[in-house]
């Protein structure tokens, strides 16, 4: 999580930060989600970000322990990113219905113009679309912090009981 608010405060967007560093994209991807990074790759990005190595790396090794000595984004900040990840995620999913709706539909008239079965998987894949988008617009919340709180305590308790 440091990576990335360092680097949304710098401006950078996650191609320019990966770029500038050497690494790719999906590399920076992974160290932002807590992702294990070699002492190279961290030089690197400590170097574009112009910021002391030791600040992105405390410990001898980067494990998900060691999260705790570095700045923690405020729940404002943390919401807001979550907030717009998923919404990212959502015009992801409806881009990706309408290319292959459209793909499907110009297969289907130019193969069976007399029935146009592309009507089923839009329709199928269509609920799936709107249901993503109801949730991420929080018209519907099926699943709200309460219940990812309730989850959260559960699966803890879990793995307490296992050590």
């Amino acid at each position: 999580m440091i990576v990335r608010k360092l680097r949304m405060e710098k401006g950078f967007s996650q191609e320019q930060l990966a770029e500038m560093a050497g690494i790719s994209t999906r590399t920076l991807q992974r160290i932002e989600r807590g992702a294990n990074a070699s002492p190279e790759t961290l030089k690197c990005i400590a170097a574009v970000l112009e910021i002391d190595f030791a600040d992105l790396k405390p410990g001898a090794d980067m494990d998900t322990n060691t999260t705790a000595t570095l700045p923690e984004l405020a729940p404002g900040e943390r919401e807001a990113i979550e907030y717009v990840r998923d919404i990212k995620s959502f015009y992801s999913h409806a881009l990706q219905y309408g290319v292959v709706m459209v793909g499907l539909l110009v297969l289907n008239l130019l193969t069976s113009p007399e029935y146009l079965w592309v009507i089923w998987p839009a329709m199928g894949w269509g609920i799936g679309v709107a249901a993503h988008g109801l949730s991420v617009f929080e018209v519907i919340n099926i699943f709200g912090d309460d219940w990812e709180k309730k989850q959260i305590s559960k699966r803890m308790g879990r793995r307490a009981k296992s050590q």
